[in-house]
């Protein structure tokens, strides 16, 4: 699509041409036709890599989709809505500088919108638009303090057991296949497989030895599809999506194994080779497949599963502790993970994403009345099994690549403080405010390596009786590079300590702790953070939390909108971007107010 001719001219009859009438100053659609249009405007030119010059009709304005977007977010509105608000609302339309009569588009409109942007890279436009406008207004540096903190977004999908997620899966992948395929190509188990899989639904009365009777079947079934696609001539059938996520979501759950004997296809009533009435299939396999197959409504038995006899190998289900933590959970999102937080009652389970988000610190005291001065800064979505450590880093390449500096001072929980980042923030020059972890505590109540004082620099290290260490080893890790330090003290002073039952198990000679190469910088945390100055420090890191629910309360961050990782990511960018323009519009309106209020004063004087 081509673009049309952009103005920002209104005529005489425009809405924008008749607001300053219709709206006081203060108004946030005033405000936002004042302050946030000029801006969308001026990124039309990036804009315009998202179309083809001089191609197909012309397309409708992106500035108008843009800012229509923007305005969507502001009052957490979803697309159809938002076309209904811009063909009725006065305000709309003044902000967004639109003529009376314009012709309207569709709602799917921004959906195609929202698309192009991800195609081009332009998730971040508006979210970075708004942080440089900031910086010009003069109300954030691009080098200021920071607090963050993550919470997490469920997906717009359900969580599936293994048994619904595998079945999904190859219900997809055949009707992927199915139009490109002719009647003629279809192989003689083609119908058997369909009709188990597309027209009916499983039976979730089934006891549990069915289910994971069905949950063997799922998995012959998707091994003798994906092995029938191997063939060279149906290379382009294999090359699907939704084929290629079913080869993914076979290889997480199950594995195959070589058959003591070559596999006989079992009669109406006869177990399934590796299920639970052989005994090949342990417990924990059962509570994973929570979800039956249908019967067969002539016989109400288990269909015989489409496997040929001259396998000799067979397929399992792999066993809980052998599922890997990214697998797949919905087919519908691939992207959106099970991530778990807490224990016991305070646990917390999800199957979404999991977002960082960065805020400026502003130590200043506010007026009775006035706004925030501090803006969200970094708004970062990853999969939800990803550490906060690693989300705290991609968010600073995040923030570089947007043009800001890395915070002198950052301001966290727990959860992001190690010595390996409490080490890096010192040789930079930079503060990370944050508590520190306790020591893991061994068998029974023998003391942690918080109460040795360990100088790993002099390769020294002293007990809570006062005896110094008698040997030091440095231990390196391969894989990682990382080294650790192994600090012993001889037996013959621990047999006569008077903590050694503080100190040993009951079957330990002597005592050894293991600690990391950056040990000082966690050992110092750890002490500092006992004091009241660092309680006080810790306070600035709490108006996160109610950042965080602004968030989610008033946009809607909790809930994903829409499916996969980039169109998520966009989500979360926008709802950063229109709490930031909430912000800057509300501490505009309270400086005209207090501008008014000032003249009156000095009106009143005179």
């Amino acid at each position: 699509m081509s673009l049309p001719t952009f103005s920002t001219q209104s005529c005489l009859f425009s809405t924008a041409a008749l607001g300053a009438s219709l709206f006081p100053e203060s108004d946030r659609y005033r405000l936002f036709a004042k302050l946030v249009f000029p801006r969308l405007a001026a990124v039309r030119s990036k804009l315009e890599a998202c179309y083809a010059d001089g191609e197909g009709r012309p397309a409708i304005e992106p500035v108008l989709l843009l800012g229509t977007s923007f305005l969507q977010f502001l009052e957490g509105l979803p697309d159809r809505q938002a076309v209904e608000m811009l063909r009725y609302h006065a305000g709309w339309n003044f902000a967004l500088n639109r003529q009376l009569g314009d012709e309207m588009f569709h709602p799917t409109t921004l959906v195609n919108f929202r698309q192009r942007l991800l195609e081009n890279d332009l998730s971040a436009l508006g979210f970075q638009m708004i942080l440089d406008s900031l910086v010009e207004a003069g109300l954030m540096e691009r080098k200021s303090r920071q607090r963050l903190d993550s919470t997490q977004m469920l997906g717009r999908v359900s969580r599936m057991s293994r048994l619904d997620c595998v079945r999904e899966s190859l219900r997809l992948a055949l009707q992927e296949v199915l139009p490109k395929l002719g009647e003629n190509s279809r192989p003689a188990w083609w119908e058997m497989v369909w009709e188990r899989y597309v027209e009916h639904q499983v039976d979730y009365q089934a006891g549990s030895e069915t289910l994971v009777r069905k949950l063997v079947e799922a998995g012959q079934d998707s091994r003798q599809f994906l092995e029938w696609l191997e063939s060279p001539e149906r290379q382009v059938l294999a090359e699907g999506e939704r084929v290629r996520l079913l080869g993914r979501v076979f290889g997480e759950q199950f594995e195959i194994k070589a058959a003591a004997q070559k596999p006989v296809v079992p009669g109406p009533r006869e177990p399934l080779p590796g299920s639970v009435a052989e005994g090949s299939v342990v417990a924990s396999q059962t509570e994973q497949a929570a979800s039956p197959t249908p019967e067969s409504p002539a016989t109400g038995t288990v269909p015989a599963p489409a496997v040929e006899a001259s396998l000799a190998e067979a397929v399992e289900p792999k066993a809980k502790e052998q599922l890997e933590t990214g697998r797949v959970i919905n087919p519908h999102d691939p992207e959106a993970t099970y991530a778990v937080k807490g224990r016991g009652e305070h646990k917390k389970e999800h199957v979404g994403y999991k977002i960082q988000v960065a805020e400026t610190v502003c130590g200043a005291e506010l007026k009775p009345g006035e706004p925030t001065r501090n803006f969200v800064v970094g708004i970062v979505t990853h999969p939800a099994l990803q550490s906060d450590e690693a989300g705290a880093e991609q968010m600073a390449a995040e923030q570089a690549a947007m043009g800001l500096e890395k915070p002198p001072v950052l301001i966290v929980d727990g959860a992001y403080v190690s010595a390996e980042r409490l080490a890096a923030f010192a040789a930079e020059g930079r503060s990370l405010i944050g508590p520190a972890a306790a020591a893991a505590r061994n068998i029974g109540e023998r003391f942690t390596t918080e109460q040795f004082k360990v100088r790993v620099e002099q390769r020294e290290a002293m007990c809570p009786a006062g005896q110094q260490s008698s040997q030091c080893s440095r231990l390196e890790n391969k894989e990682n590079g990382k080294a650790t330090y192994r600090f012993e003290w001889p037996s013959k002073e621990c047999a006569g300590c008077p903590l050694r039952e503080q100190c040993l198990g009951k079957d330990q000679k002597h005592r050894t702790i293991v600690v990391g190469e950056h040990h000082t910088f966690l050992q110092a945390r750890r002490t500092e953070q006992q004091t009241a100055e660092f309680k006080e420090k810790m306070k600035e890191r709490n108006a996160i939390e109610g950042t965080q629910s602004e968030l989610v309360r008033g946009h809607g961050m909790r809930r994903a909108r829409y499916r996969g990782l980039d169109k998520v990511r966009w989500q979360n960018y926008m709802i950063g971007a229109a709490c930031n323009v909430k912000r800057w519009l509300r501490r505009e309106a309270w400086k005209l107010g207090q501008a008014f209020l000032g003249g009156s004063a000095r009106a009143s004087l005179s």
